[in-house]
């Protein structure tokens, strides 16, 4: 072999070594070879709730149906044009806070800090559909009112992924992920719970006080990586 072969062959394993080290073994990230890079949709969970076709007939009527103001990015899921008023302590209020359908098995209102102080409820940081020791409200519809005992969260930041999003970022259900979002105010969240459904698109969901701290209204990219 000559010298000039040699030196080539020296600086293609340079470049392979510090490629692998960079792309993890050939692809972006932390991502798996062969898998193609998933499109990262980051979307702000404003305030909403969650009911049980129970509650739904005492606040909107016996036998009321939600009805679809508009799909979601997650197609199973639908914004609909029914609000209630959620109502704490010493009668603070917020009006006009939106039901999420279809109907599920269990009633949840997903609110942030900052209205948690508006309300006067002191709210956990919750995964969805975990309200037991959770504080309560009341909540107000068109027909009538009721008492919820528990079920008032501030939805723990999360990111919903297929299985072959998971496989790319070497990841199972409950796992946890951090996010660098650029923007006029770059920021990393640590600690996103990760939610794995093969029916899922990846989508990340955090709340209005998380968006506005890392401006992700004016995001430029956003990136998940493995702590």
């Amino acid at each position: 072999m000559s010298s000039l072969e040699a030196s080539r062959d020296l600086v293609e394993q340079l470049v392979r070594s510090i490629l692998t080290q960079q792309l993890g073994n050939g692809t972006a990230g932390n991502g798996q070879a062969g898998l193609a890079k998933p499109n990262v949709v980051a979307n702000i969970s404003a305030r909403h709730c969650h009911l049980t076709q129970e509650d739904v007939n005492v606040l909107f009527g016996d036998g009321y149906q939600l009805t679809e103001m508009k799909r979601l990015y997650q197609a199973t899921d639908f914004a609909a044009n029914e609000t209630v008023a959620v109502v704490g302590p010493r009668q603070r209020m917020i009006p006009g806070v939106r039901i999420l359908g279809p109907c599920r098995q269990f009633s949840q209102v997903e609110l942030s800090f900052t209205d948690s102080i508006s309300l006067g409820i002191d709210i956990p940081v919750r995964l969805s559909g975990d309200v037991e020791g959770t504080p309560g409200c009341l909540l107000v519809g068109p027909k009538g009112s009721l008492v919820m005992p528990k079920g008032v969260i501030r939805a723990e930041r999360h990111v919903h992924m297929g299985t072959n999003d998971a496989a790319y970022y070497g990841v199972k259900h409950l796992d946890r992920l951090n996010m660098r979002v650029d923007s006029p105010c770059p920021t990393t969240l640590e600690g996103l719970l990760v939610r794995v459904n093969p029916d899922w698109k990846l989508e990340v969901h955090i709340d209005t006080d998380e968006a506005n701290c890392c401006d992700l209204v004016h995001a430029t990219n956003v990136t998940l990586f493995r702590p």
